[in-house]
């Protein structure tokens, strides 16, 4: 039997069952044997799935313009600090600091060369992963730390980045049944079964604060743990911005009567299940994004929601037509234009993830990736 799945059961028999965020917790999490946390875990052509990042180095590109135009709205710091949480393979930074650093070229401190004032931090709990990040990030070791966790950062002033992050965090699972119902992890014989058990006032506030009311039957997440992230964030950050890219929706879409199943997915070697209770540890288990709570809890904790909108139309807005021409010239070849296009097209990943921007300090920063579509005043 899978290793994890034994453990599982025999926590379960000796303690009773588990809530399914528990359950996920350690599916994803568990020293050693999670799936985020086992040395084997791949992400990319050859792993289970891939983001942004592995489609076109374009879009580090355009993350590096945005850190540049931050750094700009606040007045050019000496040093900005960039903390990207969960940096996968590495390759987000790798390309975001080649495209500085060439950009920088000619560009020394004294001229205002935004490659000059960074300090990157990479928050990794696999140490696996974090010897592949170091390993692609030789180049830059001079600017870049490595931390196991926020608490150890320090005061941050600069970004926090994170892309395809809060869509891992665990999950409560419910259903409607007569009342709200919190779905739990039990075990008959040697299989993992699902029981019901009534919700905890924790998942009622949640429902009671974005007024959210589910139909008989309607199934779905809550993802509580956002909100712990953000209040970390918060407090963390003395001055600067959040940007969150990852893919979800706005609490009424999210929750709409026809979605009716949740989000929850199951990713192993490219393919897609629903069935988490297979494959544990061996597979990636991801629910989307409800920004509206992104939105509503970092406004909370002093974090105003300064841009929202999908990602192709961010990247158009953030001028991605300029950096290609950058890189490529006028005429790029037609291999590099169709992975540019996978970043912006509906049918690639333009309209299903979303690009937030929060921001902490004084007034509320224009940002040029916002000025097609800004939708933060509609979450």
């Amino acid at each position: 039997m899978n290793i994890l799945k034994q453990k599982i059961i025999e926590r379960i028999k000796s303690d009773g069952p588990v809530s399914f965020e528990t359950f996920m917790d350690i599916a994803l999490y568990s020293p050693g044997l999670g799936y985020y946390t086992k040395d084997t875990t791949k992400i990319g052509r050859w792993g289970d799935f891939y983001t942004s990042s592995h489609l076109h180095p374009i879009f580090g590109a355009m993350i590096g313009r945005q850190m540049e135009e931050m750094w700009a709205l606040m007045g050019r710091p000496e040093l900005f600090r960039i903390v990207e949480i969960g940096a996968g393979m590495g390759y987000l930074a790798k390309d975001m600091l080649d495209y500085l650093k060439a950009r920088g070229k000619g560009q020394g401190v004294n001229e205002g060369g935004f490659f000059e004032h960074i300090n990157y931090s990479i928050v990794e709990l696999n140490p696996s992963m974090k010897a592949h990040q170091q390993m692609l990030l030789n180049d830059y070791s001079d600017r870049i730390e490595w931390r196991s966790g926020m608490h150890e950062l320090g005061p941050v002033a600069g970004c926090f980045l994170s892309n395809e992050l809060p869509d891992a965090f665990p999950v409560r699972m419910v259903e409607m049944d007569k009342e709200l119902m919190e779905i739990y992890v039990s075990v008959e014989g040697d299989e993992l079964v699902e029981v019901k058990m009534p919700c905890g006032d924790e998942v009622r506030e949640y429902c009671r604060e974005l007024d959210i009311a589910l139909p008989e039957g309607y199934r779905t997440e809550v993802n509580l743990r956002l909100k712990g992230w953000l209040k970390n964030i918060s407090n963390t950050l003395s001055e600067g911005f959040v940007l969150t890219i990852d893919y979800g929706y706005p609490a009424r879409d999210y929750y709409d009567e026809d979605r009716n199943r949740g989000t929850l997915l199951c990713y192993y070697q490219h393919q897609v299940n629903e069935d988490p209770y297979q494959n544990i540890g061996e597979q990636d288990l991801t629910a989307h994004v409800n920004f509206s709570s992104l939105k509503k809890w970092g406004e909370e904790f002093g974090l105003k929601t300064v841009g929202y909108c999908p990602q192709g139309t961010y990247l158009i807005s953030l001028g991605v037509d300029e950096v290609m021409t950058e890189l490529y010239g006028d005429s790029p070849d037609a291999f590099e234009t169709a992975k540019v296009k996978g970043l912006i097209l509906p049918q690639g990943m333009g309209e299903s993830h979303k690009v937030m921007v929060q921001y902490k300090g004084d007034g509320e920063p224009k940002l040029r990736g916002f000025t097609l579509r800004n939708q933060a005043g509609k979450l």
